[in-house]
């Protein structure tokens, strides 16, 4: 029954490249360009092949994890970047596009960010294990964009870059009071504390991640300069000379900018500076996150566009000194992520199983294609209680010895 609304689907869909479907009958069909090399799938059931046509940004992955649809030669990245390129305007059926826009205008909705489901959203991701963020992670563990000032960089070097960027950007004194929003495994604080010398104060809701940071603040011998903390940022009181936020926005949630940017204002002095890395739709309008993000990865996450931060970073009356945009270096990131997660998967199917390392291959290549293909970038606002607080050009951050040691390099 639903073999007839799927390749009506596809007829629309597929006009370049070439995709060849193999049904649950074990009939085929040929969707696109003649002379394309086709990406070969088959669906193993009808029950597979209906929730395809009805919810298939969602079901896709679904599917995939459970082997209910399987690619040729697992060309999983072929055929992603095959949909993604097609798909656009009215090809899609009319059910899909309401079920999307449903999505969108219910995101404030099902973004809403208690306290407590913050928490447990959090849990959700990064408190899977640490075992498992060790297999692809830098060893810095640092879980977010890194910066490739050189296109051969390493992902060790490409990270301790991005730190090094966002320090330059905060003009770090010794003893300022850093806030890092987010603080993850401890390794900005960590790195703002020993070779910058500030007192940093990181806060979390992961308690692995907190259990992890504290054990290698003690090992840097920093206990002294560093304090980590259980707690919402919303819960902070306390006047800070900077704070840095890296991949936290993220998690936030539309209904709650204004008052996110308003307790950034809050808790920076007068002279304070404050640096916000996050991942943003750049060259696009909102629109609704991906169903199977939402459901398997980040419950409640959802990637901003620049137009939905703008109206929360003016009411907050901190002035925009500087907003950087990093286009294709977290495809860069996340190709090492793939790169090093393939090698170990061997081990990682020991601790958790296929459909796990099938999830998390889907996972690390949808997010690169979202850099690649969509309109996915990476946003750093530098954001000031006054106008002068930081340099008036960018010349700070590229003094005449950076390019002579990148030349050198």
């Amino acid at each position: 029954m639903w073999s007839k609304p799927f390749d009506k689907m596809m007829q629309r869909l597929i006009r370049r490249g070439a995709l060849r479907v193999t049904y649950p009958d074990g009939s085929h069909r040929r969707y696109g360009e003649e002379t394309a090399d086709a990406i070969e799938v088959t669906v193993h059931d009808n029950k597979t092949l209906r929730r395809l046509c009805l919810d298939p940004e969602l079901a896709l992955g679904e599917a995939y994890m459970d082997a209910s649809f399987t690619i040729r030669n697992d060309r999983l990245e072929d055929l992603l970047r095959l949909v993604l390129r097609n798909r656009g305007g009215a090809v899609m059926p009319a059910w899909v596009r309401g079920a999307q826009r449903v999505r969108f205008h219910a995101r404030r909705l099902l973004q809403r960010n208690t306290a407590r489901s913050a928490r447990a959203r959090v849990a959700h991701h990064y408190d899977l294990s640490d075992d498992l963020y060790r297999q692809f992670l830098d060893a810095d563990m640092q879980y977010s964009c890194g910066y490739f000032a050189r296109p051969n960089m390493t992902l060790d070097q490409a990270q301790a870059a991005k730190k090094a960027h966002i320090a330059a950007k905060l003009l770090l004194s010794p003893g300022d009071r850093v806030l890092d929003i987010g603080c993850g495994w401890g390794g900005m604080a960590i790195t703002l504390a020993r070779d910058y010398g500030a007192r940093v104060t990181g806060v979390t809701l992961s308690e692995n991640q907190l259990d992890t940071a504290r054990a290698r603040v003690d090992a840097a011998g920093l206990g002294d300069r560093i304090t980590l903390r259980l707690q919402d940022y919303r819960d902070l009181d306390e006047p800070f000379d900077r704070v840095v936020s890296v991949g936290m926005l993220e998690h936030v949630g539309v209904p709650h900018y204004r008052a996110y940017f308003a307790r950034i204002a809050e808790l920076l002095t007068p002279d304070g500076i404050a640096l916000i890395h996050t991942i943003g739709r750049a060259a696009a309008p909102p629109q609704a996150h991906s169903p199977w993000i939402h459901r398997y990865i980040f419950p409640g996450g959802y990637v901003p566009s620049l137009s939905e931060l703008a109206g929360p970073i003016e009411a907050s009356g901190l002035w925009q000194c500087d907003i950087e945009i990093w286009r294709l270096h977290y495809a860069r990131t996340l190709r090492h992520w793939l790169a090093n997660f393939d090698a170990a998967r061997d081990t990682v199917r020991k601790s958790r199983d296929d459909r796990f390392v099938r999830m998390w291959r889907y996972y690390l290549i949808a997010c690169i294609l979202s850099f690649e293909e969509q309109a996915q970038a990476v946003y750093q606002f530098q954001l000031a209680r006054k106008r002068d607080a930081v340099p008036l050009t960018r010349d700070y951050l590229y003094p005449p010895r950076t390019w002579q040691a990148r030349a050198a390099g």
